[in-house]
């Protein structure tokens, strides 16, 4: 067994959260971007803490830092869509990662529902709040997908820190 190949254990807390944090990104996963209708205008906000949860009803959730600023209109929104960032979208992740005003990266519409629709993305889910629990410091938010569309394409991807593509295998 090499160095490399040892497992280092630690207990989280208060002085270990740079180690967890990267424990947590060995995790690969795709790239979000969540947007929403204000009274102010269309926000958004990068994520990577997107999932599943259930097929019937279809519901999927995401979180948000309770500390963001972008939290309180998220979770005021009746309304938002998730878009599934393709491999090439890295202009739009960085953008709403920067900005919750990040829309001028992007080509968007505003839906049916009135949250902002991105396009060229991989999948976009068109949802209505349907729950919000207590995450720690972050806001798990439920919604209910009320409209889906996908195309073909490739995924932006997020690992240790860094964003990169899928490599397709034999």
């Amino acid at each position: 067994m090499t160095m490399q190949d040892a497992m280092q254990h630690f207990q989280p807390g208060p002085d270990m959260g740079r180690e967890l944090r990267d424990a947590l990104g060995r995790f690969g996963t795709g790239v979000t971007v969540v947007t929403a209708m204000t009274p102010d205008g269309p926000v958004g906000v990068t994520a990577n803490s997107f999932s599943s949860v259930s097929l019937e009803p279809p519901l999927v959730l995401w979180s948000v830092a309770r500390s963001s600023r972008r939290y309180p209109f998220f979770a005021e929104a009746e309304h938002m869509a998730i878009h599934v960032l393709a491999a090439n979208q890295m202009p739009v992740c960085r953008s709403f990662a920067a900005s919750p005003n990040g829309f001028g990266e992007a080509d968007w519409s505003q839906g049916d529902s009135g949250a902002p629709l991105l396009e060229g993305c991989l999948a976009r889910f068109e949802c209505e709040r349907y729950a919000e629990y207590d995450g720690g410091d972050h806001a798990i938010l439920v919604a209910r997908v009320l409209k889906a569309s996908v195309r073909q394409g490739l995924p932006l991807l997020f690992y240790g820190g860094q964003f990169g593509q899928f490599a397709v295998g034999d």
